[in-house]
């Protein structure tokens, strides 16, 4: 299965994020900060990152731009999951070279089913860059 990167500083989100995957077979990195998610991608590297935007110290697009312009990891699919739906946020993260933008569902169920979705489409359909 893939290894996922999870970068959001909600311990919920995080843990929910991880059970899901987790469950699902994945290997999950939890991170709640740039620095974490740098030293992730470094230890490991992984194979999708979702990230959030609002992340402390550095926010998701900082985090976003290391990921993209660094040789080594810039095929990493990167999926920012939001609460925000604003037009300039999502058009940012586009601009910065994100491969998908979801706006967080504030209802559980969907939540999950959302995350089902990402798994299935990011995990089991899509194919993935080698990590050569």
């Amino acid at each position: 299965m893939a290894r996922i990167l999870v970068v959001d500083d909600e311990i919920g989100i995080r843990e929910l994020l991880s059970e899901i995957l987790y469950d699902e077979g994945h290997t999950v990195e939890i991170a709640e900060n740039a620095a974490q998610a740098r030293a992730a991608r470094l230890r490991a590297r992984p194979d999708l990152v979702l990230l959030d935007i609002n992340l402390p110290l550095k926010n998701g697009y900082e985090v976003l731009d290391e990921i993209k312009s660094n040789e080594e990891t810039r095929k990493i699919p990167v999926i920012i999951l939001s609460t925000s739906s604003d037009r300039r946020d999502i058009d940012k993260a586009y601009d910065k070279h994100v491969n998908c933008f979801i706006t967080k569902p504030l209802d559980i169920g969907e939540f999950i089913e959302s995350i089902s979705k990402i798994e299935e489409f990011w995990i089991q359909l899509v194919k993935l860059p080698s990590k050569e």
